[in-house]
């Protein structure tokens, strides 16, 4: 059995944790059933993205994106659980089969167990965002560290982890960080971010998804998003792609920012002032952190449904 993920081209640590954090979960799992395909942390479930065709095992998925694939044939697909109510909804199952997002779970691994705080207050972007933003110096403007999401996923999930408040425009940020009990503040820079999975998810453990507005950094990060920066619009007049990967955006952003000066660098950090306030004044709000008990209820449940997969699988 080998698992899905959507692999970023820029990388992205929610997705690419389903690189190892299963072969903790189903010890295994890829000695077995090699006609078998596991999907499961991600909003992958998604026509674009899923083969036809192949046995597919679904334990915790979100949707969120493009259309839902033709899931009615019990002979390609055993769903045991899926992210939240919303997808179940969508899929068509009883919401008590949206159970959690499984990357909760990376906390009872060894490794990430005991770790000691850094007392840093973290800020980690959408993936979108770290692209073409201004990020990185806008937070040592605020104060605050900054954590790339395109890095290697275990360092990702350390630093979080090790912080004492986390600041997140990207959701498995806010999950992970909320599974490590540090308490978190989300945060959201345009429309193209998707509300739909981040309630997905906040129904599960009894959070609410209220994301501070925090405008676009550069004109580069407001083409990709289709947003607003400094009173121009750049809405997208095409129909959103399935696949962010279909999505051309180095090229836009290379069209975008030319070759870099330090006078031109000035003017960049000048017109992310607002950027800047909003941030700092988000980062100054009241965190959110579920109940430790609904936590490990969540767990305990999608613990159940993987102790189903052992016993059918292996």
């Amino acid at each position: 059995m080998k698992p899905f993920y959507w692999e970023s081209d820029h990388g992205n640590f929610g997705d690419d944790l389903n690189l190892w954090l299963w072969d903790f979960l189903l010890p295994g799992l890829r000695d077995v059933r090699h006609d078998t395909m596991l999907v499961g942390v991600g909003t992958v479930l998604n026509k674009a993205l899923l083969p036809e065709g192949i046995h597919k095992l679904v334990i915790g998925s979100g949707f969120g994106y493009g259309a839902l694939p033709d899931m009615s044939n019990a002979a390609e697909w055993d769903i045991r659980c899926v992210r939240g109510p919303l997808t179940a909804e969508k899929v068509g199952l009883p919401a008590e089969k949206g159970i959690i997002d499984p990357a909760v779970m990376v906390t009872d691994m060894p490794e990430f167990q005991n770790l000691s705080k850094n007392g840093r207050r973290t800020f980690i972007p959408h993936w979108e965002s770290a692209v073409a933003g201004l990020w990185p110096e806008i937070c040592k403007t605020v104060g605050l560290s900054y954590l790339d999401p395109r890095g290697e996923a275990k360092a990702v999930i350390r630093e979080i982890a090790q912080s004492e408040l986390i600041v997140a425009e990207s959701m498995h940020g806010a999950i992970l960080a909320d599974a490590f009990r540090v308490p978190w503040i989300a945060v959201s820079t345009s429309r193209s971010i998707n509300s739909f999975k981040w309630n997905d998810w906040a129904r599960t453990v009894g959070v609410t998804y209220a994301p501070k507005h925090v405008p676009v950094s550069t004109r580069a990060e407001a083409i990709i998003k289709g947003a607003r920066f400094w009173g121009m619009d750049f809405d997208h007049t095409d129909p959103p792609v399935d696949d962010p990967n279909k999505r051309h955006f180095d090229e836009t952003v290379l069209v975008a920012e030319p070759k870099q000066t330090s006078l031109r660098s000035m003017a960049k950090q000048a017109l992310a002032a607002p950027s800047a306030l909003a941030l700092w004044q988000a980062s100054k709000a009241k965190p959110q952190l579920s109940a430790d008990s609904v936590l490990a209820s969540r767990k305990q449940m999608l613990l159940d449904v993987i102790g189903t997969v052992r016993r059918d699988y292996f």
